[in-house]
């Protein structure tokens, strides 16, 4: 059996480099086409909340050309039930022991080898979740922040173009400022 958790049997799109576009308007409306076919999927097993977050969720905002999306399940024991159901729609399941965030069940849809949607399960009541909107809701009135954001998105992208890791890790002061109103 294949051990899933050693890099060397990732599939491609595990290892992506990172790469910023320019904004798209129409991130939008695929969101949204998106959480219509989330809800179709997962709706016998009770799963009707989603957000669009993450920076495809901010008018003008360079990002990566990956739509993020978050939704709420009760209880993390459905996760077999949830393969069931995304599996065959080019949704791929990332353990946590792999994704290293507890508070999460991540999952990635492919396309043409690509990831092109994250979704984000969390329970009710995970206060990532309301961190998570209110960044995009700060951002989304906010211009200043938008171009402080691209810009310096633009540079750790630059700098961390093959650690998607790291990347990540290195907005976080920036996100922590703007949740704590800081800048």
């Amino acid at each position: 059996m294949t051990d899933q958790l050693q890099p060397e049997n990732w599939p491609a799109w595990a290892t992506e480099s990172v790469q910023i576009v320019e904004a798209d308007p129409m991130w939008s409306s695929q969101a949204e086409e998106e959480i219509r076919h989330l809800r179709d999927l997962l709706q016998q097993l009770n799963i009707h909340r989603f957000e669009h977050i993450g920076s495809t969720s901010i008018p003008g905002l360079p990002a990566k050309p990956i739509i993020d999306l978050m939704g709420e399940v009760q209880s993390w024991d459905d996760m077999e039930r949830i393969a069931d159901q995304l599996n065959p729609a080019d949704w791929n399941y990332v353990p946590p022991e792999l994704d290293g965030r507890e508070y999460r069940r991540f999952w990635v849809r492919v396309k043409d080898g690509k990831r092109v949607v994250h979704l984000h399960l969390m329970r009710p009541g995970e206060e990532r979740w309301d961190r998570q909107i209110q960044f995009r809701d700060v951002l989304r009135r906010r211009p200043d922040l938008v171009e402080a954001y691209a810009t310096l998105k633009a540079k750790l992208a630059d700098e961390n173009k093959d650690d998607r890791e790291a990347y990540t890790a290195a907005k976080t002061e920036f996100i922590l400022q703007v949740l704590d109103e800081s800048i």
